[in-house]
Protein backbone atom coordinates (compact mmCIF):
# COMPACT_ATOMS: atom_id res chain seq x y z
CA UNK A 1 0.00 0.00 0.00
CA UNK A 2 1.08 3.54 -0.71
CA UNK A 3 0.91 6.31 1.89
CA UNK A 4 1.97 9.79 0.88
CA UNK A 5 0.76 13.32 0.49
CA UNK A 6 -0.17 12.49 -3.08
CA UNK A 7 -2.98 10.29 -1.89
CA UNK A 8 -4.90 13.28 -0.67
CA UNK A 9 -6.01 14.34 -4.12
CA UNK A 10 -6.93 12.63 -7.32
CA UNK A 11 -4.45 14.86 -9.12
CA UNK A 12 -1.67 14.95 -6.47
CA UNK A 13 -2.64 18.59 -5.82
CA UNK A 14 -5.99 20.23 -5.63
CA UNK A 15 -7.17 21.08 -9.15
CA UNK A 16 -8.50 24.56 -9.84
CA UNK A 17 -12.01 23.30 -10.63
CA UNK A 18 -14.54 20.87 -9.09
CA UNK A 19 -13.69 17.16 -8.96
CA UNK A 20 -16.10 14.23 -9.19
CA UNK A 21 -16.74 14.45 -5.44
CA UNK A 22 -17.29 18.23 -5.38
CA UNK A 23 -20.80 19.16 -4.17
CA UNK A 24 -22.97 20.59 -6.94
CA UNK A 25 -23.99 23.69 -5.02
CA UNK A 26 -20.49 24.80 -4.18
CA UNK A 27 -18.90 24.50 -0.75
CA UNK A 28 -21.18 22.17 1.22
CA UNK A 29 -21.57 22.16 4.98
CA UNK A 30 -18.98 20.02 6.71
CA UNK A 31 -21.59 17.72 8.23
CA UNK A 32 -24.96 16.47 7.00
CA UNK A 33 -27.88 15.18 9.04
CA UNK A 34 -29.13 11.64 8.52
CA UNK A 35 -32.10 12.98 6.57
CA UNK A 36 -29.91 15.01 4.23
CA UNK A 37 -27.56 12.06 3.79
CA UNK A 38 -30.54 9.88 2.88
CA UNK A 39 -31.68 12.46 0.31
CA UNK A 40 -28.19 12.70 -1.18
CA UNK A 41 -28.01 8.90 -1.49
CA UNK A 42 -31.35 8.90 -3.26
CA UNK A 43 -30.28 11.60 -5.73
CA UNK A 44 -26.91 9.94 -6.36
CA UNK A 45 -28.36 6.53 -7.28
CA UNK A 46 -31.71 7.17 -8.98
CA UNK A 47 -31.09 8.00 -12.64
CA UNK A 48 -31.97 7.05 -16.20
CA UNK A 49 -31.34 3.35 -15.59
CA UNK A 50 -34.79 2.94 -14.05
CA UNK A 51 -36.37 3.71 -17.42
CA UNK A 52 -35.03 0.44 -18.85
CA UNK A 53 -36.33 -1.77 -16.03
CA UNK A 54 -39.81 -2.51 -17.48
CA UNK A 55 -38.25 -3.86 -20.68
CA UNK A 56 -35.76 -5.85 -18.62
CA UNK A 57 -38.67 -7.38 -16.67
CA UNK A 58 -40.23 -8.32 -20.00
CA UNK A 59 -37.06 -10.18 -20.97
CA UNK A 60 -36.37 -11.85 -17.62
CA UNK A 61 -39.91 -12.32 -16.31
CA UNK A 62 -41.29 -10.30 -13.42
CA UNK A 63 -40.28 -12.64 -10.58
CA UNK A 64 -36.79 -13.27 -11.95
CA UNK A 65 -36.43 -9.53 -12.52
CA UNK A 66 -37.40 -8.74 -8.95
CA UNK A 67 -35.00 -11.34 -7.54
CA UNK A 68 -32.17 -9.91 -9.64
CA UNK A 69 -33.03 -6.35 -8.66
CA UNK A 70 -33.00 -6.97 -4.91
CA UNK A 71 -29.92 -9.21 -5.13
CA UNK A 72 -27.97 -6.54 -7.02
CA UNK A 73 -29.18 -3.90 -4.55
CA UNK A 74 -27.90 -5.94 -1.60
CA UNK A 75 -24.56 -6.67 -3.25
CA UNK A 76 -24.15 -3.01 -4.23
CA UNK A 77 -24.85 -1.94 -0.65
CA UNK A 78 -22.37 -4.51 0.65
CA UNK A 79 -19.63 -3.29 -1.69
CA UNK A 80 -20.35 0.34 -0.81
CA UNK A 81 -19.79 -0.54 2.84
CA UNK A 82 -16.58 -2.37 1.90
CA UNK A 83 -15.27 0.91 0.49
CA UNK A 84 -16.28 2.79 3.64
CA UNK A 85 -14.68 0.22 5.95
CA UNK A 86 -11.52 0.08 3.84
CA UNK A 87 -11.08 3.85 3.99
CA UNK A 88 -11.73 3.94 7.73
CA UNK A 89 -9.07 1.28 8.24
CA UNK A 90 -6.47 3.17 6.18
CA UNK A 91 -7.22 6.49 7.85
CA UNK A 92 -6.91 4.88 11.28
CA UNK A 93 -3.39 3.78 10.31
CA UNK A 94 -2.44 7.22 8.93
CA UNK A 95 -4.79 9.81 10.49
CA UNK A 96 -3.40 12.72 8.47
CA UNK A 97 -3.90 11.07 5.07
CA UNK A 98 -7.02 12.35 3.30
CA UNK A 99 -8.83 9.83 1.10
CA UNK A 100 -11.84 11.78 -0.18
CA UNK A 101 -12.70 9.79 -3.31
CA UNK A 102 -12.69 6.35 -4.90
CA UNK A 103 -9.66 7.22 -7.02
CA UNK A 104 -7.70 8.35 -3.96
CA UNK A 105 -8.51 5.05 -2.26
CA UNK A 106 -7.20 3.17 -5.29
CA UNK A 107 -3.97 5.17 -5.20
CA UNK A 108 -3.50 4.64 -1.46
CA UNK A 109 -3.86 0.87 -1.80
CA UNK A 110 -2.27 0.09 -5.17
CA UNK A 111 -0.43 3.26 -6.16
CA UNK A 112 -0.78 4.75 -9.66
CA UNK A 113 -2.13 1.45 -11.02
CA UNK A 114 -5.01 1.54 -8.57
CA UNK A 115 -5.90 5.09 -9.50
CA UNK A 116 -5.62 4.25 -13.20
CA UNK A 117 -8.06 1.35 -12.79
CA UNK A 118 -10.62 3.54 -11.01
CA UNK A 119 -10.13 6.45 -13.43
CA UNK A 120 -10.61 4.19 -16.44
CA UNK A 121 -13.81 2.68 -15.06
CA UNK A 122 -15.16 6.13 -14.12
CA UNK A 123 -14.51 7.52 -17.61
CA UNK A 124 -16.11 4.51 -19.31
CA UNK A 125 -19.12 4.34 -16.99
CA UNK A 126 -19.89 8.07 -16.99
CA UNK A 127 -19.43 8.23 -20.76
CA UNK A 128 -21.74 5.24 -21.05
CA UNK A 129 -24.39 7.05 -19.02
CA UNK A 130 -24.14 10.05 -21.33
CA UNK A 131 -24.45 7.84 -24.41
CA UNK A 132 -27.65 6.36 -22.98
CA UNK A 133 -28.99 9.87 -22.36
CA UNK A 134 -28.50 10.83 -25.99
CA UNK A 135 -30.10 7.57 -27.15
CA UNK A 136 -33.13 8.22 -24.95
CA UNK A 137 -33.52 11.85 -26.02
CA UNK A 138 -33.16 11.22 -29.75
CA UNK A 139 -35.33 8.06 -29.71
CA UNK A 140 -38.10 9.73 -27.71
CA UNK A 141 -38.22 12.86 -29.89
CA UNK A 142 -38.20 10.71 -33.02
CA UNK A 143 -41.09 8.68 -31.59
CA UNK A 144 -43.07 11.88 -31.07
CA UNK A 145 -42.75 12.62 -34.81
CA UNK A 146 -44.34 9.21 -35.62
CA UNK A 147 -41.37 8.54 -37.89
CA UNK A 148 -38.45 6.71 -36.34
CA UNK A 149 -36.88 5.01 -39.36
CA UNK A 150 -37.73 6.88 -42.58
CA UNK A 151 -35.05 9.34 -43.76
CA UNK A 152 -36.40 12.89 -43.93
CA UNK A 153 -33.38 15.12 -44.66
CA UNK A 154 -30.19 14.32 -46.56
CA UNK A 155 -30.80 10.64 -45.91
CA UNK A 156 -30.87 11.03 -42.11
CA UNK A 157 -33.64 9.66 -39.90
CA UNK A 158 -35.35 11.88 -37.30
CA UNK A 159 -33.42 10.09 -34.52
CA UNK A 160 -30.08 11.04 -36.09
CA UNK A 161 -31.21 14.61 -36.74
CA UNK A 162 -32.41 15.11 -33.18
CA UNK A 163 -29.15 13.71 -31.82
CA UNK A 164 -27.07 16.13 -33.87
CA UNK A 165 -29.45 18.97 -32.98
CA UNK A 166 -28.46 18.40 -29.33
CA UNK A 167 -24.76 18.45 -30.20
CA UNK A 168 -24.07 22.24 -30.30
CA UNK A 169 -26.05 22.83 -27.12
CA UNK A 170 -24.12 20.13 -25.30
CA UNK A 171 -20.87 21.71 -26.49
CA UNK A 172 -22.02 24.93 -24.86
CA UNK A 173 -23.05 23.29 -21.59
CA UNK A 174 -19.88 21.21 -21.39
CA UNK A 175 -17.82 24.39 -21.77
CA UNK A 176 -18.98 25.66 -18.37
CA UNK A 177 -15.97 25.54 -16.05
CA UNK A 178 -17.74 24.94 -12.75
CA UNK A 179 -20.75 22.87 -11.72
CA UNK A 180 -21.96 25.71 -9.51
CA UNK A 181 -23.25 27.56 -12.57
CA UNK A 182 -25.25 24.48 -13.57
CA UNK A 183 -26.86 24.03 -10.13
CA UNK A 184 -30.18 25.77 -10.99
CA UNK A 185 -30.52 23.66 -14.15
CA UNK A 186 -29.77 20.51 -12.16
CA UNK A 187 -32.41 21.29 -9.53
CA UNK A 188 -34.97 22.05 -12.24
CA UNK A 189 -34.10 18.81 -14.06
CA UNK A 190 -34.48 16.74 -10.87
CA UNK A 191 -37.93 18.19 -10.14
CA UNK A 192 -39.10 17.54 -13.71
CA UNK A 193 -37.69 14.00 -13.57
CA UNK A 194 -39.48 13.18 -10.32
CA UNK A 195 -42.81 14.45 -11.63
CA UNK A 196 -42.47 12.66 -14.97
CA UNK A 197 -41.61 9.27 -13.44
CA UNK A 198 -44.44 9.61 -10.91
CA UNK A 199 -46.91 10.23 -13.72
CA UNK A 200 -45.57 7.22 -15.63
CA UNK A 201 -46.15 4.95 -12.62
CA UNK A 202 -49.69 6.27 -12.09
CA UNK A 203 -50.54 5.72 -15.76
CA UNK A 204 -49.06 2.21 -15.60
CA UNK A 205 -51.46 1.35 -12.77
CA UNK A 206 -54.54 2.40 -14.77
CA UNK A 207 -53.31 0.67 -17.94
CA UNK A 208 -52.52 -2.59 -16.10
CA UNK A 209 -56.02 -2.69 -14.59
CA UNK A 210 -57.53 -2.16 -18.03
CA UNK A 211 -55.30 -4.39 -20.17
CA UNK A 212 -54.44 -7.30 -17.85
CA UNK A 213 -51.82 -8.67 -20.31
CA UNK A 214 -50.30 -12.13 -20.13
CA UNK A 215 -47.19 -12.13 -17.95
CA UNK A 216 -44.31 -14.54 -17.42
CA UNK A 217 -42.48 -15.13 -14.17
CA UNK A 218 -39.17 -16.46 -15.51
CA UNK A 219 -37.47 -15.72 -18.82
CA UNK A 220 -34.87 -18.48 -18.62
CA UNK A 221 -31.13 -18.58 -18.00
CA UNK A 222 -30.41 -17.13 -21.46
CA UNK A 223 -31.40 -13.65 -20.24
CA UNK A 224 -29.69 -13.87 -16.83
CA UNK A 225 -26.68 -11.74 -17.78
CA UNK A 226 -28.90 -9.25 -19.58
CA UNK A 227 -31.04 -8.69 -16.49
CA UNK A 228 -28.00 -8.44 -14.21
CA UNK A 229 -26.46 -5.80 -16.46
CA UNK A 230 -29.54 -3.58 -16.45
CA UNK A 231 -29.94 -3.93 -12.67
CA UNK A 232 -26.28 -3.05 -12.01
CA UNK A 233 -26.61 0.00 -14.27
CA UNK A 234 -29.73 1.13 -12.42
CA UNK A 235 -27.97 1.05 -9.02
CA UNK A 236 -24.70 2.62 -10.16
CA UNK A 237 -23.64 5.34 -7.74
CA UNK A 238 -20.75 3.82 -5.84
CA UNK A 239 -18.42 6.68 -6.78
CA UNK A 240 -20.33 9.01 -4.46
CA UNK A 241 -20.41 6.82 -1.33
CA UNK A 242 -17.07 8.05 0.12
CA UNK A 243 -17.86 11.78 -0.30
CA UNK A 244 -21.31 11.18 1.23
CA UNK A 245 -19.81 9.37 4.23
CA UNK A 246 -17.28 12.18 4.67
CA UNK A 247 -20.10 14.75 4.93
CA UNK A 248 -22.29 12.64 7.24
CA UNK A 249 -22.64 14.04 10.77
CA UNK A 250 -23.26 10.67 12.47
CA UNK A 251 -20.79 8.36 10.77
CA UNK A 252 -21.66 5.48 13.08
CA UNK A 253 -25.16 5.45 11.61
CA UNK A 254 -24.06 5.99 8.01
CA UNK A 255 -24.29 2.27 7.20
CA UNK A 256 -27.86 2.18 8.51
CA UNK A 257 -28.83 5.28 6.54
CA UNK A 258 -27.19 3.88 3.42
CA UNK A 259 -29.03 0.58 3.87
CA UNK A 260 -32.34 2.38 4.32
CA UNK A 261 -31.66 4.45 1.22
CA UNK A 262 -30.75 1.44 -0.93
CA UNK A 263 -33.76 -0.47 0.38
CA UNK A 264 -36.12 2.40 -0.46
CA UNK A 265 -34.61 2.76 -3.92
CA UNK A 266 -34.99 -0.98 -4.47
CA UNK A 267 -38.70 -0.77 -3.69
CA UNK A 268 -39.08 2.24 -6.02
CA UNK A 269 -37.23 0.47 -8.84
CA UNK A 270 -39.24 -2.72 -8.40
CA UNK A 271 -42.49 -0.74 -8.55
CA UNK A 272 -41.43 1.18 -11.65
CA UNK A 273 -40.19 -1.92 -13.48
CA UNK A 274 -43.02 -4.17 -12.33
CA UNK A 275 -45.83 -1.71 -13.04
CA UNK A 276 -44.44 -0.99 -16.51
CA UNK A 277 -44.34 -4.68 -17.39
CA UNK A 278 -47.71 -5.42 -15.75
CA UNK A 279 -49.26 -2.65 -17.84
CA UNK A 280 -48.00 -3.66 -21.28
CA UNK A 281 -46.77 -7.26 -20.97
CA UNK A 282 -44.97 -8.52 -24.06
CA UNK A 283 -45.64 -5.18 -25.78
CA UNK A 284 -43.29 -3.38 -23.37
CA UNK A 285 -40.72 -1.38 -25.35
CA UNK A 286 -37.09 -0.55 -24.63
CA UNK A 287 -38.13 2.95 -23.52
CA UNK A 288 -41.26 2.61 -21.40
CA UNK A 289 -42.54 6.10 -22.22
CA UNK A 290 -43.03 5.08 -25.87
CA UNK A 291 -45.71 2.65 -24.65
CA UNK A 292 -47.85 5.47 -23.30
CA UNK A 293 -50.84 6.46 -25.37
CA UNK A 294 -51.25 9.81 -27.15
CA UNK A 295 -52.27 12.86 -25.17
CA UNK A 296 -51.01 16.08 -23.66
CA UNK A 297 -49.94 14.44 -20.39
CA UNK A 298 -47.94 11.78 -22.22
CA UNK A 299 -46.29 14.45 -24.36
CA UNK A 300 -45.33 16.48 -21.29
CA UNK A 301 -43.93 13.37 -19.56
CA UNK A 302 -41.75 12.46 -22.53
CA UNK A 303 -40.52 16.03 -23.00
CA UNK A 304 -39.92 16.33 -19.25
CA UNK A 305 -37.69 13.26 -19.18
CA UNK A 306 -35.80 14.53 -22.23
CA UNK A 307 -35.26 17.90 -20.55
CA UNK A 308 -33.99 16.19 -17.39
CA UNK A 309 -31.44 14.08 -19.25
CA UNK A 310 -30.44 16.99 -21.49
CA UNK A 311 -29.40 19.11 -18.52
CA UNK A 312 -28.00 16.15 -16.59
CA UNK A 313 -25.59 15.34 -19.45
CA UNK A 314 -22.94 18.00 -18.60
CA UNK A 315 -23.14 17.13 -14.90
CA UNK A 316 -22.48 13.46 -15.60
CA UNK A 317 -19.58 14.49 -17.84
CA UNK A 318 -17.85 16.33 -15.00
CA UNK A 319 -15.98 13.25 -13.65
CA UNK A 320 -14.87 12.50 -17.22
CA UNK A 321 -13.59 16.05 -17.64
CA UNK A 322 -11.78 15.86 -14.30
CA UNK A 323 -9.98 12.64 -15.15
CA UNK A 324 -9.15 13.50 -18.77
CA UNK A 325 -7.86 17.01 -17.98
CA UNK A 326 -5.85 15.73 -15.02
CA UNK A 327 -4.16 13.04 -17.09
CA UNK A 328 -3.63 14.89 -20.36
CA UNK A 329 -3.67 18.61 -19.54
CA UNK A 330 -2.07 18.86 -16.10
CA UNK A 331 -5.45 19.54 -14.43
CA UNK A 332 -5.93 22.63 -16.60
CA UNK A 333 -9.23 23.48 -18.25
CA UNK A 334 -9.14 22.18 -21.84
CA UNK A 335 -12.03 23.15 -24.11
CA UNK A 336 -11.02 21.11 -27.15
CA UNK A 337 -10.69 17.93 -25.08
CA UNK A 338 -14.17 18.42 -23.62
CA UNK A 339 -15.63 18.99 -27.08
CA UNK A 340 -13.81 15.95 -28.44
CA UNK A 341 -15.33 13.72 -25.72
CA UNK A 342 -18.83 15.00 -26.54
CA UNK A 343 -18.19 14.21 -30.22
CA UNK A 344 -17.04 10.66 -29.39
CA UNK A 345 -20.04 10.06 -27.15
CA UNK A 346 -22.41 11.35 -29.84
CA UNK A 347 -20.87 9.06 -32.46
CA UNK A 348 -21.21 6.04 -30.17
CA UNK A 349 -24.87 6.92 -29.54
CA UNK A 350 -25.50 6.81 -33.29
CA UNK A 351 -24.31 3.19 -33.45
CA UNK A 352 -26.56 1.80 -30.68
CA UNK A 353 -30.09 0.89 -31.82
CA UNK A 354 -31.70 0.05 -28.46
CA UNK A 355 -31.70 2.01 -25.19
CA UNK A 356 -32.21 -0.95 -22.84
CA UNK A 357 -29.62 -3.10 -24.61
CA UNK A 358 -27.02 -0.39 -24.10
CA UNK A 359 -27.91 -0.15 -20.40
CA UNK A 360 -27.15 -3.85 -20.10
CA UNK A 361 -23.83 -3.43 -21.90
CA UNK A 362 -22.62 -0.61 -19.64
CA UNK A 363 -23.90 -2.36 -16.52
CA UNK A 364 -22.37 -5.72 -17.43
CA UNK A 365 -18.97 -4.31 -18.31
CA UNK A 366 -17.64 -1.26 -16.51
CA UNK A 367 -20.31 -0.86 -13.81
CA UNK A 368 -19.77 -4.41 -12.56
CA UNK A 369 -16.03 -3.81 -12.24
CA UNK A 370 -16.51 -0.43 -10.57
CA UNK A 371 -19.29 -1.54 -8.20
CA UNK A 372 -18.22 -5.09 -7.29
CA UNK A 373 -14.73 -6.10 -8.37
CA UNK A 374 -12.68 -3.09 -7.22
CA UNK A 375 -14.37 -2.59 -3.80
CA UNK A 376 -14.03 -6.29 -2.92
CA UNK A 377 -10.44 -6.40 -4.20
CA UNK A 378 -9.40 -3.29 -2.26
CA UNK A 379 -11.04 -4.64 0.91
CA UNK A 380 -9.30 -8.00 0.45
CA UNK A 381 -5.87 -6.35 0.05
CA UNK A 382 -6.22 -4.10 3.11
CA UNK A 383 -7.82 -6.66 5.47
CA UNK A 384 -6.16 -9.85 4.22
CA UNK A 385 -4.26 -10.38 7.51
CA UNK A 386 -7.33 -9.82 9.70
CA UNK A 387 -10.16 -11.57 7.88
CA UNK A 388 -11.29 -15.08 8.66
CA UNK A 389 -11.41 -17.65 5.89
CA UNK A 390 -15.14 -17.11 5.33
CA UNK A 391 -14.67 -13.37 4.71
CA UNK A 392 -11.70 -14.04 2.45
CA UNK A 393 -13.80 -16.48 0.44
CA UNK A 394 -16.68 -13.99 0.31
CA UNK A 395 -14.48 -11.16 -0.99
CA UNK A 396 -12.82 -13.50 -3.46
CA UNK A 397 -16.21 -14.79 -4.62
CA UNK A 398 -17.38 -11.24 -5.33
CA UNK A 399 -14.25 -10.54 -7.38
CA UNK A 400 -14.65 -13.76 -9.38
CA UNK A 401 -18.40 -13.21 -9.81
CA UNK A 402 -17.75 -9.67 -11.03
CA UNK A 403 -15.20 -10.80 -13.60
CA UNK A 404 -17.50 -13.58 -14.85
CA UNK A 405 -20.39 -11.14 -15.22
CA UNK A 406 -18.12 -8.57 -16.88
CA UNK A 407 -16.82 -11.00 -19.50
CA UNK A 408 -19.94 -13.06 -20.16
CA UNK A 409 -22.40 -10.19 -19.73
CA UNK A 410 -20.43 -7.92 -22.04
CA UNK A 411 -20.34 -10.60 -24.73
CA UNK A 412 -24.08 -11.26 -24.36
CA UNK A 413 -24.96 -7.56 -24.48
CA UNK A 414 -22.79 -6.93 -27.56
CA UNK A 415 -24.55 -9.83 -29.30
CA UNK A 416 -27.91 -8.34 -28.34
CA UNK A 417 -26.94 -4.99 -29.86
CA UNK A 418 -25.53 -6.50 -33.05
CA UNK A 419 -28.39 -8.98 -33.50
CA UNK A 420 -31.36 -7.58 -31.55
CA UNK A 421 -34.19 -9.95 -30.82
CA UNK A 422 -37.70 -9.05 -31.75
Amino acid sequence: MVFSEEAGSSSYSLPPYPREDTPLLGKAPALSSNLKTFANIFISVVGAGVLGLPYSFKRTGWLMGLLMLFSVAFLTYHCMMLLVLTRRKLQSLTPFTAIPSFGDLGFTICGPLGRLAVDLMIVLSQSGFCVSYLIFISSTLAFLTNNETTPVFLGFTPKVLFLWACFPFQLGLISVRTLTLLAPLSIFADVVDLLAKSIVMVQDVFVSVKNRPDLKMFGGLSVFFYGIGVAVYAFEGIGMVLPLETEAKDKEKFGRVLGLGMGSISVLFSLFGGLGYFAFGEETKGIITTNLGPGVITLLVQLGLCINLFFTFPIMMNPVNEVMERRFCGSRYCLWLRWFMVLVISLVALLVPNFADFLSLVGSSVCVVLSFVLPALFHLIVFKDELGWSCLVWDGAIVVFGFVIAVTGTFTSVMEILSPTS
